[in-house]
């Protein structure tokens, strides 16, 4: 961090992060809520919280700092968040994610749910990974300040 005139000016990318460190805010609350009112499996709830937990504080991290290592586990809990909803949405022969055993008109709207998870994951995991590679090609940071 540099200043200017009584004001603190950060010496990389500040937007980026900024908006990295949100979507992944969001992503874990997102998480929380499913876990909370999704009428899962009490091991799929504990599950979604934990991945939510793992990720809280990378995202200070990446608000604070844009540290490389708390960009890396963020996008790779985006990426396993990717692999297990889509294994939910495959799941079951074909017929979508089902809440609780619920009717199979219920199919489309988990399946429709669970595809918006997707994208937020995968949004999640690109800002993050856009971010780690805009680092690295600032000049006068080597790889070990990372």
């Amino acid at each position: 961090m540099t200043t200017t005139a009584g004001q603190v000016r950060a010496s990389g990318p500040v937007l980026h992060p900024r908006i990295c460190a949100a979507l992944t805010a969001v992503s874990c609350l997102v998480q929380l809520w499913l876990a909370a009112f999704g009428h899962h499996q009490l091991w799929l709830g504990v599950l979604m919280i934990g991945l939510a937990a793992v990720c809280v504080p990378c995202t200070v991290h990446i608000w604070r700092h844009s540290r490389v290592g708390a960009l890396h586990q963020v996008m790779f809990s985006a990426l396993a968040m990717v692999g297990l909803h889509a294994v939910l949405l495959l799941g079951a022969g074909g017929s979508g994610h089902a809440h609780g055993g619920g009717p199979a008109s219920n199919a489309v709207a988990s399946s429709a749910g669970l595809l918006l998870v997707i994208g937020l994951e995968i949004t999640t995991a690109l800002l993050a990974a856009t971010l780690v590679a805009r680092l690295r090609r600032r000049p006068g940071i080597e790889m070990a300040q990372l």
